[in-house]
């Protein structure tokens, strides 16, 4: 399975994004799928999860109201709005799939990873 993120640039604080991960089989509605960002020096940091169905999310705290996970099988699509964003969301974000055959989501324990798209909140 390969993933393809998209959607990354810059953007003052408060504005908006929205990220895309395209997975290449259509097999994508056996996967969990994850969002996890990277700044330099740090270690990858889940942000958002979502079930193989799309109907369980989980997020972290720091982005919670702000940031919706959302997924189209039919499109092999995984997608992060990010709303009212903060200088601190700055970071490389990735796309992680994770074969399950369970409809629970998963905060690691990934099986591949796209290789990110750069996102700078200026202030």
């Amino acid at each position: 399975l390969q993933l393809a993120e998209s959607g990354g640039g810059t953007v003052q604080a408060g504005g908006s994004l929205r990220l895309s991960c395209v997975a290449s089989e259509d097999t994508i509605n056996t996967f969990a799928m994850n969002w996890f960002r990277q700044t330099p020096g740090k270690d990858q940091q889940y942000v958002a999860a979502i079930n193989r169905y799309g109907t369980s999310t989980l997020y972290i705290p720091s982005v919670e109201g702000r940031f919706t996970i959302s997924r189209d099988n039919a499109k092999n699509t995984v997608y992060l709005q990010m709303n009212s964003l903060k200088p601190e969301d700055t970071a490389v974000y990735f796309c992680a799939a994770r074969k399950t055959i369970s409809d629970r989501v998963f905060i690691d324990g990934m099986d591949y990873w796209g290789e990110g798209t750069p996102v700078t909140v200026s202030s």
